[in-house]
């Protein structure tokens, strides 16, 4: 059975793209794609995200990092970095597609002004082989895309670690902010968040049952009343995800995090943010 066949099966797929990935799944299944690796999924992802808008290839602008070989499928560093010519505004979502994931749009972020700047670094899973691609959309509703092929195999089947203490920590934030935040610079930030993302591919060791898949869906960090960054995401993001991005704080403040979870549990977590030079 492909991934694409078991996803459906477990009926693992996100709210926010549930008609893009059941629709892609069964033109696959339906068609050659599901006994040929070799088929381009791409152009229909492309469709059902972007319709008919044409996608300019990025320039230096946005710069991709991954390795070109994972060596944990399950966990591969992912960094997208912008940088805007003076005279062009940076994008304000970045979606994140593993083509050939069993659920391919892995993140959708989107920037707000307290960001500071439009840079996002996670850790994702990757099945198979793929494509990764970085597409940019801009205010004017301009799109421009960045492509790297990754070598993986089973991060999205491969069972993650859990224990009765990662349990009850569930939804438990954590963050990493700089000894001294400045408001003249985009400051990087971390949060991490502690849930196992379960994809519903991987098998359970102990009961030898296909685990129920439970995953973080949407993740929306505020500077006070301000957006910083809002991320749609599903179990393409490996095991406690963690994001790093920035934000541009004016004085002092709060920094808040509110995540929902696949099972409607809303996590919230927030740090309190001393003004430049105060303690």
């Amino acid at each position: 059975m492909t991934s694409w066949a078991a996803a459906l099966r477990c009926g693992i797929v996100p709210h926010m793209h549930h008609t893009l990935i059941v629709a892609i799944a069964c033109l696959l299944l339906g068609g050659p794609a599901a006994a040929d690796d070799t088929v381009e999924i791409w152009p229909m992802l492309q469709s059902s995200l972007f319709g008919t808008r044409p996608i300019a290839a990025a320039g230096p602008e946005i710069v991709l990092s991954l390795p070109a070989r994972a060596e944990d499928a399950a966990v591969v560093p992912v960094s997208i970095l912008t940088r805007p010519r003076p005279e062009t505004v940076p994008p304000r979502k970045l979606y994140l597609v593993i083509e050939r994931n069993p659920s391919p749009v892995a993140a959708i972020f989107e920037f707000g002004e307290a960001a500071g700047s439009v840079e996002i670094e996670t850790r994702v899973r990757v099945e198979t082989n793929s494509p990764v691609r970085v597409v940019a959309e801009y205010a004017d509703g301009s799109l421009s895309m960045t492509t790297k092929f990754i070598e993986a195999a089973g991060g999205c089947s491969a069972p993650g670690s859990r224990s009765a203490a990662d349990e009850a920590g569930l939804g438990r934030m954590r963050w990493q902010l700089p000894d001294t935040v400045r408001s003249d610079i985009p400051n990087p930030v971390t949060l991490l968040i502690r849930h196992p993302n379960t994809s519903g591919l991987a098998i359970d060791q102990s009961s030898r049952l296909i685990e129920t898949p439970r995953f973080v869906r949407t993740v929306r960090v505020m500077w006070r009343d301000r957006l910083v960054m809002s991320a749609d995401v599903d179990f393409s993001i490996s095991q406690n995800p963690a994001f790093r991005f920035t934000f541009l704080p004016d004085g002092r403040g709060t920094l808040s995090a509110q995540v929902v979870d696949s099972s409607e549990l809303k996590f919230e977590s927030s740090v309190p943010v001393a003004g430049e030079g105060e303690k």
